[in-house]
């Protein structure tokens, strides 16, 4: 790297400069400069892990090589100690010193950084090392051009402030802090620019990669109603965004889907068959998956950026920051997703109840949830939830899922007991009122563990303790049917699969499998399950049931010749060697969930749904 003056040095007390060095090697190059260093010697930092994405992900490792500089002009080497996983000490110096490291770059999610000859993305986590003690400081940071003609005509799309360069253009942007620094990810390439106008806030969205015959148009819409009715949600009176301008980064991926919140973006990866195509009217699968996932990212700019929870007020960039109220941030989030695609009109009343009883499916078919509540399940995210293995399915219960279960039990709740005079909405409103609108630049206080249900009560003068003690902090689930029931909505489970033709039950071996070079390997048991009774694990290979050799897609078709109750012989590898069992077919559980509108519609159900 270049080591540069700046004649911008009275601008900000810490200056951060970022090369796109090395594509091929997928290397940047970054240099920090710092005026007034601690004088007892100055300690750097890279966060673990970033907000949103609860595991430690170790960001340091990607360091390749870091070195220190004293004078202004960052001529004269200093020495330089690592003190820890994470953290480095120059060791003392009259005067600014710079530190000049480069940080390889190959991680295609939306939570750390990557750099190829396509494009570069980067969360300033994985990038910007923290000067500590000085975190409160104005920080700028340049971003320079590159010299590579194959990139000449690379543009930058981020919500950074601009200092010293013109809107997606390299240059120098600035931040108020750390923390604002790190919020902003950074899409730097080719993109497609698409712009809409919600509530008088331009959205723009950058999209990095190839989407032949793409409906901009109609993605832009159907945007444009969303993003409005989440404003109209927080804010009825004023209708005002709490960004001046807001950006979805949208990486397109054969096969990936996820996002990760920032204060005024979001950063998406995408699926290319999630897009709309031109002349295309149905909304298909696909695109309501990408609609879900936007109008998800999108609910976080007020629940999780702005409205936390006390332990993230602020964040500890070093550890883990332990809450039990991811319940609340990432299941009424997952609850208002679709919802509010529902009442912006992008989903019918029959299609938004198909994808709620799809999430009550899936929570009913995870033991999980008999054993670790909600609460438990949010504490414990950074060891559990985002490392699942084969047995999560017998030992975690989905803050997300459920939580957004809870949701509605809650909404359907408020509603009951004050004739839809109130509702959770005016829960989310409160917290706002209380907790997010003036969180930045103040840094406001964060929603207390034991919190909720206050704010409940005084938002709606409904009582709900008891149901959050019993839903959340206990293994119950919420009387959904009743609830359902009482504003005209039929709840009916059948055990899962296609019916069988002569109406008998499906036989059920309780494991899910997968296929694996031509094989079927077992990923999982579940509990109290046939195939746990006769001792299959996960990583075994099956390979014949009833004397008969098992396709590669799984034992669904061969057990449709038989009845539960039936012992069926099972052969299989493990560790290579062919082994047998004869296993006790039991009847699938009644874990499919369908929901129905009953007729006529109750004024409660229009109310919640339309």
């Amino acid at each position: 790297m270049t080591r540069s003056k700046s004649s911008r040095a009275t601008r900000a007390p810490l200056r951060y400069r970022v090369e796109l060095a090395n594509p091929g090697a997928h290397v940047f190059e970054v240099q920090v400069t710092v005026l007034h260093p601690a004088v007892s010697g100055q300690r750097f930092a890279l966060p673990v892990w970033i907000p949103g994405s609860y595991l430690v992900r170790e960001f340091a490792r990607n360091i390749v090589e870091i070195r220190a500089f004293g004078g202004r002009d960052a001529k004269r080497t200093l020495e330089i100690t690592k003190l820890d996983k994470n953290t480095w000490e120059v060791a003392p110096h009259k005067g600014p010193i710079t530190l000049i490291y480069s940080v390889y770059a190959l991680d295609a999610s939306v939570r750390a950084a990557h750099f190829d000859t396509t494009h570069a993305f980067f969360n300033g986590t994985s990038l910007f090392l923290r000067v500590l003690g000085q975190e409160a400081q104005a920080h700028e940071l340049e971003i320079v051009r590159p010299s590579d003609k194959k990139m000449a005509e690379w543009r930058i799309a981020t919500t950074l402030p601009e200092l010293a360069a013109k809107r997606y253009g390299f240059g120098t942007y600035q931040a108020s802090n750390y923390d604002e620094l790190v919020d902003h990810p950074i899409e730097i390439g080719n993109f497609e620019l698409l712009t809409f106008q919600a509530a008088g806030v331009s959205h723009d969205i950058a999209i990095t990669g190839s989407v032949p015959n793409l409906d901009g148009e109609r993605l832009c819409t159907d945007l444009q109603r969303l993003c409005a009715e989440q404003i109209l949600l927080f804010d009825p009176r004023t209708r005002r965004a709490p960004f001046s301008r807001y950006l979805f980064l949208a990486s397109v991926v054969t096969d990936g889907h996820g996002g990760l919140e920032h204060r005024c973006s979001t950063a998406l990866l995408c699926n290319r068959r999630s897009f709309p195509v031109q002349g295309t009217i149905a909304l298909g699968d696909d695109y309501e998956s990408l609609l879900g996932l936007v109008s998800h990212e999108y609910f976080h700019s007020w629940l999780v950026k702005r409205i936390k929870p006390a332990a993230f007020a602020p964040y500890d960039f070093d550890c883990e920051n332990y809450t039990s109220l991811l319940w609340i941030f990432e299941g009424f989030t997952s609850y208002y997703d679709s919802l509010l695609l529902r009442r912006s009109g992008l989903l019918s009343v029959e299609r938004y109840l198909k994808d709620l009883a799809k999430t009550i499916s899936d929570v009913l078919r995870n033991t999980g949830r008999t054993k670790q509540s909600v609460a438990q399940s949010s504490f414990d995210a950074w060891i559990k939830y985002y490392r699942p293995d084969e047995n999560s399915i017998n030992s975690v219960v989905s803050y997300y899922k459920k939580g957004a279960l809870i949701a509605l039990a809650l909404d359907l709740t408020i509603r009951e007991e004050t004739d839809s005079k109130y509702s959770l909405d005016d829960v989310m409103r409160a917290l706002w009122q209380q907790f997010g609108r003036n969180f930045y630049p103040d840094n406001a206080r964060g929603l207390a563990e034991d919190g909720f249900a206050d704010v409940v009560r005084a938002a709606t003068g409904v009582d709900v303790s008891r149901q959050v003690r019993q839903w959340a902090y206990g293994t119950g689930g919420p009387p959904l049917r009743e609830l359902l029931d009482r504003v005209g909505v039929k709840l009916t489970l059948a055990p899962a699969g296609t019916p069988r033709r002569d109406g008998k039950s499906r036989p059920y071996l309780g494991m899910n499998t997968a296929s694996h070079h031509g094989l079927c390997r077992v990923t999982s048991v579940h509990d109290d399950s046939p195939a746990q009774h006769a001792g299959l694990s996960a990583g075994d290979v099956l390979v014949a049931l009833g004397g008969l050799r098992l396709p590669e897609d799984g034992p669904e078709s061969l057990l449709e010749r038989y009845q539960p109750g039936q012992v069926v012989d099972l052969h299989f590898f493990r560790r290579d060697e062919l082994m047998s069992r004869r296993i006790t077919l039991a009847a699938t559980p009644p874990t499919y969930c369908t929901l129905t509108p009953t007729q006529p519609a109750r004024k409660s159900r229009r109310a919640w749904i339309g």
